[in-house]
């Protein structure tokens, strides 16, 4: 049997590690040749990615890029051009993570957070749909990676929370606008990867908070893509995988 994304291009940000590479690879094993961004990846990991993909039986290509500049965008959509020349499915993924109280952020701090998670989604939001509606047949699923920021204040990431808060917002206004062509959707990711310097007790405690009471995986985030990849009755909506935890804290 054909795989259900066969014949299909996508673009994933920030797809070269953690969850943005279990995308990749889930939307290789669904079919799809696969471009991947990155920006400071170590080049031999990017090629361990790609080698994986590669395995799925479809096409891959990698291409580096500083999205937090505008011009990164550009030579983004150029390396896709010369690589695959259509687009089917563009995954925002790429995101800056950083953990600061509401008065402890600055201008600086502000302003790189915004471009790389929000302002580089909406350029990218808006070149994607240039090229999904010019190509033949026209078309194709935007999805925005989101994260516990759209359910309420997240005290310690201020601005970080903004800027997901933002991004679903433009979520829902790009799935308005770019319709009936281009549909837009999006993942709400929880407790599926420690951060970086968490330690191990920390991340049971945050994991065993959770309804579910356990962490989750970054193969389950892919799964949620790959299924809103092929929804083609699905827009503007958002599929949390996070054991629950905009629930609130399970207390025994």
């Amino acid at each position: 049997m054909t795989p259900a994304l066969a014949g299909q291009v996508a673009l994933v940000t920030g797809g070269a590690k953690r969850v943005g590479e279990a995308i990749a690879l889930e939307l290789a094993a669904g079919g799809a040749d696969v471009l991947i961004h990155y920006h400071s990846s170590d080049p031999a990991s990017v090629e361990t990615t790609l080698g994986a993909i590669r395995a799925q039986g479809v096409r891959a290509a990698a291409q580096q890029a500083d999205l937090g500049d505008a011009a990164g965008v550009e030579d983004l959509f150029a390396g896709l051009e010369r690589h695959f020349g259509r687009l089917d499915i563009l995954v925002n993924s790429a995101a800056l993570f950083q953990q600061r109280r509401l008065q402890e952020v600055s201008l600086e701090d502000w302003e790189r957070v915004m471009a790389v998670n929000l302002r580089a989604p909406f350029l990218c939001t808006q070149a994607a749909a240039r090229r999904m509606r010019a190509q033949q047949p026209a078309g194709g699923v935007i999805i925005n990676i989101l994260d516990r920021g759209v359910d309420g204040p997240w005290q310690a990431y201020a601005h970080h929370g903004v800027s997901k808060a933002a991004l679903w917002a433009l979520t829902q206004v790009s799935a308005l606008e770019l319709a009936p062509e281009i549909r837009v959707n999006a993942v709400i990711p929880g407790p599926v990867l420690p951060s970086a310097g968490m330690s191990a007790e920390r991340w049971q405690a945050v994991t065993a908070a959770t309804p579910l009471g356990r962490s989750g995986s970054a193969k389950d985030v892919a799964l949620a893509v790959r299924f809103l990849a092929g929804a083609d009755y699905v827009s503007g909506e958002a599929i949390r995988v996070n054991g629950g935890e905009h629930l609130g804290i399970r207390r025994a």
